[in-house]
């Protein structure tokens, strides 16, 4: 079985908002029902699960019953972190009885314009390989800073990849990759790839992702998520 698990546990207090980022409508649609609409379209994901911010699920439920997202099965409680969302997603899953070899996505609930064809990558790659991880390789030139006011040193590019999401794994395997990370104490990793580095030995294989696969955090997102929504490719360019 291959299953979306969609993390909004996050309260968006970066957004500045009333309501959770991922309950903001856009085009009269909650974003999170529109980054349901990826999975639920594509033929090969049998089922949808959420781990929602504590409150808001009767909210997701009713959204979900109203836009025909059929493929919602489970919704898990959020934690305090994303990787303690994510805990609680993967091990909702097992204990709602998915086996260790079903694949799981695991994907930002504020990324709306997921095509297809990265979904499908990642099924694919994660079946060949193990791990799928969706990233673009860094076109800008990048520097540190420690203070984020001052920089005197540049890191090389070449070699440095954005990581996206979904982020695919098969469900034994980033289950046991959280047990090691309990054991090494590690409790708060940005995400489940930087996780899986972490605790190290396994190797990730990057599926290419997109531009327009946003991340919406900010209020500024959300103007460029329109846009690009309302945006179609000009008929003559290759």
């Amino acid at each position: 079985m291959n299953i979306a698990l969609l993390i909004a546990g996050g309260s968006g207090n970066r957004m500045g908002q009333d309501i959770p980022k991922q309950f903001i409508h856009v085009d009269n649609c909650p974003i999170i029902v529109h980054t349901m609409r990826c999975f639920q379209t594509h033929p090969d994901i049998d089922a949808i699960a959420v781990v929602c911010l504590n409150g808001w699920d009767t909210v997701l439920r009713s959204y979900a019953n109203q836009f025909s997202i059929s493929k919602l099965k489970w919704i898990f409680q959020g934690g305090k972190t994303g990787m303690e969302s994510i805990h609680n997603g993967i091990y909702g899953l097992r204990e709602a009885g998915c086996g260790d070899e079903d694949l799981v996505l695991i994907h930002d609930s504020v990324r709306p314009l997921l095509s297809q064809e990265i979904i499908s990558s990642n099924i694919a790659v994660c079946k060949a390989y193990g791990y799928a991880i969706t990233g673009i390789q860094c076109r800008e030139a990048i520097l540190e800073s420690e203070d984020g006011f001052t920089t005197h040193s540049s890191i090389p590019r070449d070699r440095l990849i954005r990581t996206q999401t979904p982020q695919t794994f098969r469900l034994g395997n980033i289950i046991k990759v959280h047990e090691e990370a309990k054991e090494k104490g590690l409790t708060d990793s940005v995400a489940s790839c930087t996780l899986v580095a972490e605790v190290g030995g396994k190797e990730m294989h990057i599926v290419p992702g997109s531009e327009k696969n946003i991340k919406v955090t900010t209020v500024e997102d959300i103007e460029i998520l329109k846009a690009l929504m309302h945006t179609n490719k000009e008929y003559w360019l290759k």
